[in-house]
């Protein structure tokens, strides 16, 4: 798909096919669109979490309480690793939260690419997850993205509602 379509249709999607699988090597080139994603100095300070297994997907699901997200065959938590990202000199600033959002959008987009719905998720109980998941006391999870094909007949009308370019630019 051509890029400025790609990011024309791109949507987040509720609705998914519980009985419809990803793919394996799809799945890997929607995460190698993560891995290749820019990283201050390129440290690449993530890790992608891909849940499959019926029992996982039921702990992972339960940290988020949506009907709609507990149809899809497959969650992605992407996780930013605090110790491993760049340190600003001046103030200490660390960019694993940017440098992880980054990868996400990589594979949101990628994921679009190959005809897999996605749907970032902030909102999950932070605690519940990191405990699911064993993450460390360096490591963020930035978001979750169920991935999986929409559910057949899902009839979805693309209406962006963005603010126009002149009230979010500025031209100096």
């Amino acid at each position: 798909m051509e890029f400025t379509e790609l990011i024309h249709t791109r949507e987040s999607v509720r609705n998914y096919d519980p009985e419809r699988p990803v793919p394996e090597e799809t799945l890997r080139k929607i995460l190698d669109a993560g891995r290749l994603a820019p990283s201050a100095c390129n440290y690449q300070p993530w890790k992608f979490i891909l849940i499959s297994s019926p029992g996982m997907l039921e702990k992972v699901k339960a940290c988020y309480h949506s009907e709609w997200f507990k149809g899809a065959p497959h969650i992605l938590a992407v996780v930013g690793i605090k110790d491993k990202a760049w340190n600003r000199s001046f103030d200490g600033y660390n960019s694993v939260e940017v440098d992880a959002a980054i990868a996400m959008t990589h594979i949101l987009l990628a994921a679009t690419n190959e005809g897999v719905a996605t749907c970032w998720v902030a909102a999950f109980n932070a605690t519940m997850l990191n405990k699911v998941l064993q993450a460390g006391k360096n490591q963020i999870i930035i978001g979750v993205t169920p991935l999986g094909y929409p559910s057949p007949g899902l009839k979805t009308e693309l209406i962006k509602k963005r603010k126009p370019l002149e009230e979010v630019t500025e031209f100096i």
